[in-house]
């Protein structure tokens, strides 16, 4: 033992000293199942002498790596948790952690169980974890390791799952019991989209392979109740319980009220870019290509007129040399010089390349449509008219025209609207009526509000679309101030329409400080002579002058009865809300609410059709 270890802190030997003298104290948290409250097992954690300046397992393990012990003190920290769970009669499982080595060395070719299990403890309440500590050289090898535990009748899990070593390939090859989401992919994942979409991919893996996941690290009710409402099954973390000598064995109240929250989660919308890529396919450039033949570069001018001649319909003809394209002709302009006196028997056996565009665009076939949209706002618009040539890893597949191009573009703008507003990054109409839909089939209560703007449209005629705009960010900004984003859902329907879904008990004070909020803000947008003749002059949709006060808010709101879930459907609660919306566009107050369940709220007004969405 090195001259370090002799003097360690605790005046004990170092970590041998601490594990000869039975100095390592355990300590447990809690493993809960989401569904009702219920500890599932404990996860063991190893201490020092308490007070001490090796307490702590970093403190521990850094002393041992320097002493060379790691694997004894491993081994020691197993030993001395399997003891005290049983002495303290825990129910449930023991989940204890181990490295690769430390496990290698538990298994012993003349044994027939895993020295770690003497009789303590029935080794069907143990879960192995493997850490992220060491990596794995030889997996066949470790394969046969896990074999060794699963047949004693312990369970294998994967801790700290996606860092470091806890990698899919373990995953496959090892087919864990268990996985445990790493803290990082937990911690604040009720606001970041990414964290969510990355937790989900994890789900559906577990679902195929028949893992159970367990969320690592969850310290407040709001990551709780996402990753209880996306079907994550379990989880521990200091909002169950920080790791303890005596174990509770229930959770306190407030937590289990937290886990019975009738509140439907508000999943994290992934960014506008995610919502684009994931409404135009993974190849659009594929859907738009027109196959035709090409020239070599060595054909000729006649060559060409022989092949427009022969095949009408081509717009253009590309260039290639070596299957790469290195020129394009456009139809229209070469004909239109081959029309011209003598053009034919000047140029008809010069070289093609004499009348072709010698640096056309060129489009790969996995280009995205964000990627083929910045060629709309160059400065070269040739490809407009002479069209485009679309690539396979750099060689010739096909050409494209100007106008599929923006075709391709605008559809996928439009259908990725429907996921994220371009103008606000708010959730479009899809995330929106998939939200309604959680609500409804989970009878959770709720308010869905259509929110809209009052003489809005003589605004943006009279000061132009840009102003517009930076009063409908303005208005977003407004509603997401007044949103508890845990429990209040709010998207973009579209132009100066938006939804909000409350389930905050205090909904109505939100709205109310909404409309007021923006009424007196929308005022700095008006140039100082409008803002003191109260309002601007314009036309009506007639063409008649007319004189319009300034943009408000209005907000018609439909309650939904915990329990009503089943009578509606995600089209319905949209034209409940918009006709309550109609109405308080009549109001001075500019607010309306209606009972979904309320005939006489739901008979229409001033025969409008309850349907319309506007």
């Amino acid at each position: 033992m090195s001259s370090h270890a002799s003097s360690s802190p605790t005046g004990l030997s170092g970590i041998a000293g601490l594990i000869g003298r039975r100095h390592l104290r355990a300590v447990f948290q809690p493993i809960v199942d989401f569904e009702d409250g219920a500890i599932l097992g404990y996860e063991g954690l190893i201490r020092g002498p308490a007070g001490s300046p090796l307490e702590t397992p970093a403190a521990l393990f850094a002393q041992a790596f320097e002493e060379g012990c790691t694997t004894s003190l491993e081994h020691a920290a197993a030993r001395t948790c399997i003891e005290a769970f049983a002495r303290l009669n825990c129910h449930g499982k023991l989940f204890l952690n181990f490295s690769a080595t430390a496990l290698r060395q538990l298994t012993d070719a003349g044994r027939d169980t895993p020295a770690l299990f003497d009789g303590t403890l029935d080794a069907r309440r143990v879960v192995i974890e493997l850490t992220e500590q060491s990596a794995i050289e030889d997996l066949g090898e470790f394969t046969q390791i896990v074999d060794a535990l699963r047949a004693a009748g312990a369970q294998f899990a994967l801790d700290d799952y996606g860092t470091a070593n806890a990698s899919m390939n373990l995953w496959v090859r090892l087919q864990p019991d268990v996985v445990k989401i790493d803290r990082f992919f937990i911690h604040d994942i009720a606001h970041s989209a990414l964290k969510f979409e990355a937790v989900r991919a994890m789900q559906h893996f577990a679902q195929a392979s028949g893992a159970r996941l367990v969320a690592e690290g969850i310290e407040n009710e709001a990551d709780l109740i996402v990753l209880r409402d996306m079907g994550i099954g379990s989880g521990q973390g200091f909002f169950f319980g920080r790791p303890d000598m005596a174990p509770a064995q229930s959770l306190p109240q407030e937590t289990r009220e937290a886990l019975r929250a009738d509140h439907i989660a508000v999943f994290p919308e992934p960014a506008r870019r995610a919502a684009a890529s994931r409404a135009g396919g993974s190849a659009p450039a594929e859907k738009m290509i027109v196959h035709a033949p090409a020239v070599p570069r060595r054909a000729t001018n006649n060559d060409v007129l022989e092949l427009f001649n022969r095949q009408p319909e081509l717009h253009a003809v590309a260039v290639v040399e070596d299957d790469r394209p290195v020129a394009l002709i456009n139809r229209r302009a070469f004909m239109d010089r081959y029309a011209l006196p003598y053009h034919r028997e000047l140029f008809g056996k010069k070289a093609c390349l004499q009348f072709a565009n010698a640096s056309p665009v060129l489009i790969e076939q996995s280009m995205t449509v964000e990627q083929m949209a910045t060629l709309l706002a160059s400065d070269d618009q040739r490809y407009l008219a002479d069209g485009f040539v679309i690539t396979d890893n750099g060689r010739y597949a096909g050409l494209g025209t100007g106008e599929s191009l923006v075709r391709a573009v605008t559809e996928v703008r439009i259908q990725a609207a429907r996921y994220a507003n371009p103008l606000t990054f708010l959730p479009g109409n899809i995330p929106i009526s998939s939200h309604i839909e959680r609500l409804l089939s989970h009878d959770a209560g709720f308010y869905a509000c259509y929110v809209d703007l009052n003489q809005f449209k003589p605004f943006n005629d009279q000061y132009g679309y840009w102003q517009g705009d930076e009063v409908l960010k303005f208005a977003a900004t407004v509603l997401a101030d007044a949103c508890d984003p845990t429990r209040d859902f709010l998207g973009h329907v579209g132009g100066d329409d938006f939804l909000i879904l409350f389930q905050s008990e205090t909904w109505l004070d939100r709205a109310r400080r909404a409309i007021e909020t923006f009424n007196a803000g929308a005022l700095r947008y008006y140039a100082p002579a409008d803002r003191m003749a109260g309002g601007i002059r314009g036309e009506d949709r007639h063409g008649n002058p007319a004189f319009f006060s300034f943009v408000t808010m209005a907000i018609g709101c439909v309650r939904i009865a915990p329990g009503d879930g089943a009578q509606h459907n995600s089209e319905a609660i949209a034209s409940l809300a918009a006709l309550a919306k109609r109405r308080a566009k009549q109001e001075s107050m500019g607010l309306v609410v209606i009972d979904s369940n309320d005939s006489a709220a739901l008979v229409p007004a001033h025969g409008e059709p309850v349907a319309a969405a506007n």
